[in-house]
C-alpha cells in the first residue's frame, strides 16, 4: 500500500514508444529490470569507483556501488510508503553514464568534448537508456517509463539553464519538466547514493592504507560508533570492529533521512506525487545537524583519499589515457568497432562531414569503455602502458 503522494504504477505517464504493458510487472519493475539486463549496466563491474578496477578485488566498482545503493533506497522508500520499485530503478541507473576511470575520466572527456558541447555523466545516463542500448527490436534504448527518466534527469534537483546536449534531446521528445523537482522516489535514490558512497569510501579508504581507524575516529558519528562498539564487544578483533563501526555509522545515516523526510512530509502537506514535485525544495534530506557532521567526513575523506597523492598520480596516468584515446578516435573513427564505424559512416557522409556529431559518438564510444578496456586500447594503439 502506497503512500498518498507515493508514485502510483497505474497512473503513469507512459512510454514514448507506447507498449502493451505487463500482466505481473508493474511499469517500474519492468524499467528496473531493463536496466539490470542493459549492457551499460554490465560495464559497471569494471567501472572506477575511486580506485581503478584492477588496484585490487575487494575495492568497491561501480556495480558495486550501485547495487548498494540500490539496497538502500528501497530501505528508505519502503519505510517512507514510497514505491520500491520505481526508486529502485533509479538507484541502479544513476551511475549508467559514468566514464572509465569515473570522475577523472569524466574531466577528460568534458575537456576534450568543450568544442562539441561539453560531456556530463548524468545526461549520458539519460543518453544510453533513450538512443544508445539497441537490443529491441522496435526501439532505440529502453524505452522507459516518464517517471524513471524523469527521475533519472532530475534525483539531484531541478535542472536549470543551458541543458546538456544529450539531456536537451531526451526533453524535446518527451518533456521531462526539468525545472521542477523529481518525485520523492527519485530524492531518495540520491540521497542513499550520499549514505552508500561516504560510508564505502571509509571502508575502502582504510582498506588502502590511506587512514586509520584512529584518525578517522575524530570525525563526527564515526567517533561514538566506535565508542559503541568498542562497549558491547571489547577486545574485537579490528576488522570485525571496523565493520561493526562502520554499519553503525551507516545506520544513523538512513535512519535521519527516515526521520527527516517524514517529517518534512508531514510538515508540507503534500498529497500527491505532482504536489511533491510543485514544492520549492526537497522533501527528502538530511537533518541539518546531521548534514553538518556529513561535511566534515566528506572534506577528511577529499583530503585523505580523492586527493591522496597516491590517487593522484593514478588520476594523472588515467585522464592521460582519456585525454589520448579521444583525439585518436576522432582522426581514425574507422578504428573504432564495426557497428560504431557504421555509425560514423553516416555521419560522415554529408559534405564534409558532421564533425559535432562524429566527436559525440566518439564520446560515446569512450565514455561506455571500461577501465581494463580503455587501457588495452592505449596500450594496442601507443605500443605502452599509460
Amino acid at each position: 500500500m502506497y503512500a498518498p503522494f507515493a508514485t502510483q504504477p497505474d497512473q503513469s505517464r507512459g512510454r514514448l514508444i507506447p507498449e502493451e504493458e505487463s500482466s505481473f510487472r508493474s511499469p517500474y519493475q519492468r524499467d528496473r529490470d531493463r536496466i539490470i539486463h542493459a549492457s551499460a549496466f554490465r560495464r559497471l563491474k569494471h567501472k572506477t569507483q575511486v580506485f581503478v578496477e584492477h588496484e585490487g578485488d575487494s575495492y568497491r566498482t561501480r556495480l558495486t556501488h550501485s547495487i548498494e545503493v540500490g539496497q538502500v533506497a528501497r530501505t528508505i522508500a519502503g519505510a517512507l510508503g514510497l514505491n520500491q520499485e520505481l526508486t529502485e530503478a533509479v538507484a541502479l541507473a544513476h551511475d549508467l553514464g559514468h566514464t572509465p576511470f569515473g570522475h577523472t575520466g569524466e574531466d577528460a572527456l568534458h575537456a576534450a568534448m568543450a568544442p562539441y558541447g561539453g560531456f556530463d555523466h548524468n545526461a549520458q545516463a539519460i543518453r544510453i537508456v533513450t538512443a544508445l542500448e539497441r537490443h529491441y527490436a522496435e526501439f532505440d534504448g529502453l524505452n522507459l517509463s516518464w517517471e524513471t527518466l524523469e527521475a533519472i534527469a532530475k534525483h539531484n534537483g531541478p535542472v536549470v539553464g543551458e541543458l546538456p546536449w544529450a539531456l536537451a534531446e531526451c526533453n524535446a521528445a518527451m518533456d521531462l519538466e526539468l525545472d521542477t523537482y523529481a518525485s520523492a522516489e527519485a530524492q531518495v535514490a540520491a540521497l542513499a547514493d550520499d549514505i552508500a558512497y561516504n560510508n564505502h569510501d571509509l571502508h575502502d579508504g582504510l582498506r588502502a592504507g590511506l587512514f586509520t581507524d584512529e584518525e578517522i575516529m575524530t570525525l563526527p558519528i564515526i567517533s561514538a560508533a566506535y565508542r559503541e562498539v568498542d562497549q558491547k564487544y571489547p577486545g574485537l578483533d579490528s576488522l570485525r570492529r571496523r565493520h561493526e563501526a562502520l554499519r553503525r555509522v551507516f545506520g544513523v545515516m538512513v535512519e535521519d533521512v527516515i526521520g527527516t523526510a517524514r517529517q518534512n512530509l508531514t510538515c508540507s502537506g503534500v498529497q500527491t506525487v505532482d504536489e511533491v514535485r510543485g514544492l520549492d525544495h526537497a522533501v527528502v534530506a538530511f537533518s541539518a545537524p546531521i548534514w553538518t557532521d556529513l561535511k566534515e567526513i566528506r572534506a577528511f575523506l577529499f583530503r585523505r583519499m580523492y586527493r591522496a597523492p597516491s590517487v593522484m598520480e593514478v588520476r594523472k596516468r588515467m585522464a592521460a589515457v582519456v585525454e589520448a584515446l579521444f583525439p585518436y578516435f576522432l582522426e581514425n573513427p574507422d578504428e573504432m568497432p564495426e557497428h560504431w564505424q557504421a555509425d560514423a559512416a553516416k555521419v560522415l557522409a554529408g559534405d564534409g562531414g558532421d564533425q559535432v556529431a562524429l566527436a559525440r559518438l566518439v564520446s560515446d564510444y569512450i565514455a561506455g569503455m571500461t577501465d581494463r578496456f580503455a587501457l588495452q586500447q592505449y596500450e594496442r594503439i601507443f605500443g605502452q602502458a599509460p
